[in-house]
This record gives C-alpha cells, sequence and structure tokens, in this order.
C-alpha cells in the first residue's frame, strides 16, 4: 500500500549506530553568513513547558544542538509554517471494538484541532489509515476536513481480526518517501490486540528512518505482553524520530490525549544550526533545553525535500 494518488526530554536522532534506529541529519546547504567551511542543519521541533504546553516563545540560545557532543551554533528559531503530510494510522482489529465509541468521538475533535486556525496559505494534507485486516486507505491524503471527519465518524471494528501496525507503518512511510514529504508525521492509535504482521523491527524503523517521519504513537488499553519487534519499534521509534509514545488505560482518555497533541503538531518550530561542511557524519545527534522548565524533541530536516521557506 501506498499513501499516493492512484503520516529534561531530549529528542535523540541515530545515524549509523543501530541499524534499529536510525536518522539522519541532511545537510542542507550554506546558510547566509556562514564561511565557506560551513553548512546548515535544520529541525522541526518541538518545545513544551512543565504542564505539557507549547511555549509561545523560543530562542535560539534556549536549545542546544549536539553531534557527538560537540555543541554546534544555532543560528534560528521560527515558527513552523510548512504544511504537514500527517497520516493517522488506527487500530480497528477486534481488539479495538471496546474503544470504537472513543475513536468516533476523539478523532474529529483531532481533524478539526489540526486544521483550524491555520495561517492563510498553509494546508495540511491528512491521510486516514485502518489497520485491521490489513492496512487499508480511508481516505488518502487530504485538505479536505469534512471528508476526513466523516470518516472518522465511520470507523468500525473488524471482527475476527488481528492489528497490522508494523506492516502499516512500513507501508506508509514507503509512500511518505516516494511524496517526498517536506514535513511528514505518523500518528497511530493502536491497542494492545495480537500484532499479526510479518516485518521485523529493523524493516519498521529503516522505513521511518527513509521517510524523516515522527512517529507518534497512543496505545489504548492495559499492557500485555508484545511480540519482541513490536515492542522495540514502539520503543525506538517515537524516540530516535522526534516523536513520543503514550500510554492510555481507558478510551475516554483519547480526546484529551489528542488534542494535546494537535496542539503540539501544530505550534512547533523550524530551528537550524551551523555544522561543518567536511564533518564525517555523526554517530549521534541531540537536541536538549537550555531553558529550566522547558522539554525540547526534534525532527530532522531531510535536505531534498527542504524548499524555501514561507
Amino acid at each position: 500500500m501506498t499513501l499516493f494518488k492512484t503520516g529534561t526530554y531530549t529528542g535523540v536522532m541515530v545515524t549509523r549506530r543501530l541499524p534499529a534506529a536510525v536518522l539522519v541529519l541532511v545537510l542542507l546547504g550554506a546558510a547566509p553568513g556562514l564561511n565557506a567551511q560551513a553548512t546548515r542543519g535544520a529541525m522541526f521541533v518541538s518545545a513544551l513547558d512543565r504542564a505539557g504546553a507549547p511555549v509561545s516563545q523560543l530562542a535560539p540560545s534556549d536549545v542546544v544542538v549536539r553531534e557527538d557532543n560537540v555543541a554546534r551554533e544555532v543560528l534560528t528559531v521560527t515558527p513552523a509554517r510548512e504544511p504537514m503530510q500527517i497520516a493517522i494510522l488506527v487500530d480497528n482489529s477486534q481488539a479495538a471494538e471496546s474503544f470504537i465509541r472513543d475513536y468516533r468521538e476523539a478523532l474529529p475533535v483531532f481533524l478539526r484541532a489540526l486544521t483550524a486556525g491555520n495561517d492563510p496559505g498553509i494546508s495540511h494534507q491528512i491521510a486516514l489509515v485502518a489497520l485491521g485486516e490489513r492496512p487499508t486507505i480511508l481516505v488518502d491524503y487530504s485538505v479536505d476536513r469534512e471528508q476526513l471527519i466523516k470518516s472518522g465518524q465511520r470507523i468500525f471494528s473488524a471482527t475476527g481480526s488481528g492489528t497490522y501496525l508494523l506492516d502499516g507503518l512500513v507501508e506508509v512511510s514507503q509512500g511518505i518517501s516516494k511524496r517526498r514529504a517536506q514535513r511528514p508525521v505518523i500518528v497511530a492509535i493502536t491497542t494492545e490486540g495480537p500484532e499479526l504482521s510479518t516485518r521485523i523491527y529493523q524493516q519498521v524503523l529503516e522505513a521511518l528512518r527513509a521517510s524523516g517521519a515522527a512517529l507518534h504513537v497512543i496505545a489504548v488499553g492495559r499492557p500485555v505482553n508484545q511480540s519482541n519487534d513490536r515492542a522495540v519499534v514502539l520503543a525506538e521509534g517515537p524516540r530516535t524520530t522526534g516523536g513520543q509514545y503514550a500510554s492510555l488505560l481507558t478510551g475516554t482518555a483519547l480526546t484529551g490525549r489528542l488534542t494535546q497533541l494537535a496542539d503540539e503538531l501544530t505550534h512547533q518550530y523550524h530551528v537550524t544550526y551551523a555544522r561543518p561542511q567536511s564533518l564525517i557524519p555523526p554517530e549521534r545527534v541531540t537536541i536538549a533545553a537550555a531553558r529550566p522548565g522547558l522539554t525540547v524533541r526534534g525532527t530532522a530536516v531531510v535536505a531534498e525535500r527542504d524548499q524555501e521557506r514561507p
């Protein structure tokens, strides 16, 4: 399946380390004011206060970017105005049957929050994908909010099915890579039911890395023992892509959690920093808060997808 016409905390991005979690921070071309031996790195960054709410202002001095423990000069911090390409994966397997009503209530709220109050000229593209039985596109990437909301309100569970989260993550990531999405995000809403995918964790994490997408996972229901591959993906995928993992014991908490995530995604920053042109690709790149009470996490901007900023 291809989603293409016929998704203090320190955000850690690992490059050239374990095959399970590789996030390449790519060179972006020389920035104005830098010497000939320097280039630019960039990230989309979430900055949250102690309550988990986005901060209204962020300065270059508020964050620290390190490559292999070497601090780099942060050049600019501006509000992220690039349109997002958001794939929402929904586990509608039999295990999700008791949460379907919560899905139908939470998804419209999430979709409205993602599309409300956009700056003129910015339209986030959103896709809905069901995971029960097999990954199935409900709505391909669209800016039609009403179409997306209607689809979210019609989610139903597939009787006798398991979930295919890992297959869905691979296929959606491959679709994002083909689309050459500039600011991709994957939001996976899953239950603790049986995982029937045949993918191994290395395949999933490599596909995520290649897509450049930030992965946010919300697991609903009481945790149970899962396959090792699924457990690794749920732990490493969000951590190494600038996303996050949340576990909710009850479905009634889903609306609030998705509302909080929408607030974070729509209030991100575009951070650029200087890096030496001749540097061997770093083994470890981190972004951390330099200001007390601040939490940050970031996702690399892929160079070949980076365009002139509006």
